[in-house]
């Protein structure tokens, strides 16, 4: 019943940017906190960025200062602006939403992001 839908990817060039979205549906409740994850070929998924309820966010170093996540009013749409953009962040970008009022985590999709040199 909870869906979670990531937009935004693309194919951009090194340097460039891009905003992710990502868009909660189907639940009474606001979601305690969104994580960002991206995994590319061969790698594990790892954490990007995530951001809590009452708007504590943390970065993974590779992308601290180039990376903002954030979240709008409802609390059920939140973004990645990333600037910036190196190569090394192509991935497939993952959005993740908890619901603790459910007891579960809930996760998108995924949508491409492409950098080139």
């Amino acid at each position: 019943q909870v869906q979670v839908v990531e937009s935004g990817g693309g194919l951009v060039q090194a340097g460039g940017s891009l905003r992710l979205s990502c868009a909660v549906s189907g639940s009474i409740f606001i979601p305690n906190a969104v994580g960002w994850y991206r995994q590319a070929p061969g790698n594990q998924r790892e954490l990007v960025a995530g951001i809590a309820t009452g708007g504590n966010v943390n970065y993974a170093d590779p992308v601290q200062g180039r990376f903002t996540i954030s979240r709008d009013k409802s609390k059920k749409t939140a973004y990645l602006q990333m600037n910036s953009l190196k190569p090394e962040d192509t991935a497939v970008y993952y959005c993740q939403a908890t619901i603790a009022a459910l007891a579960n985590d809930y996760w998108g999709q995924g949508t491409q992001v492409t950098v080139s040199s």
